[in-house]
């Protein structure tokens, strides 16, 4: 499970450290991809085999199927961390989520978001004021 928040930066080769307490889940590989409002998803290989898993169960008759699957894997970069913990991020990835040298790593149950500084916080200042609103959506009746 990952979880906190920390802000890491991107060295001249577009490599970014790891936060420390999420390095021992991802020693073996991961994979850096697009993420929804436009940050990037890290995923450990086994939850992302668990993702691919369930795509595949997915009807590629649907276009929303296909379209999805196309982004999501057209980005794609598998990455092992290096011995400092540093993984390279792609140029592609990097320009989708507008990351130059400040970035904010968030813990999010069975992933990690890499976000742009500004877009997070613009994000998480609209979602702070849903959040109470969303707890009842999410747990009904908690």
């Amino acid at each position: 499970m990952f979880f906190g928040t920390y802000t890491p930066k991107l060295d001249e080769k577009g490599r970014l450290f790891l936060p420390a307490k999420f390095r021992d889940q991802l020693t073996e590989g991961l994979v850096v991809t697009r993420g929804q409002e436009r940050c990037l998803t890290v995923w450990s290989l086994e939850d992302f085999g668990r993702l691919t898993d369930r795509l595949r169960e997915a009807p590629v008759t649907q276009k929303s199927t296909r379209d999805y699957v196309r982004m999501l894997f057209a980005a794609a970069s598998q990455e092992v961390p290096d011995k400092q913990g540093r993984i390279g991020i792609p140029a592609p990835l990097r320009e989708y989520a507008s990351l130059r040298k400040e970035c904010v790593v968030i813990g999010s149950m069975n992933r990690i978001e890499i976000w742009d500084p500004a877009a997070w916080a613009t994000y998480s200042e609209e979602q702070e004021q849903r959040f109470s609103e969303l707890s009842d959506e999410v747990f009904p009746g908690i």
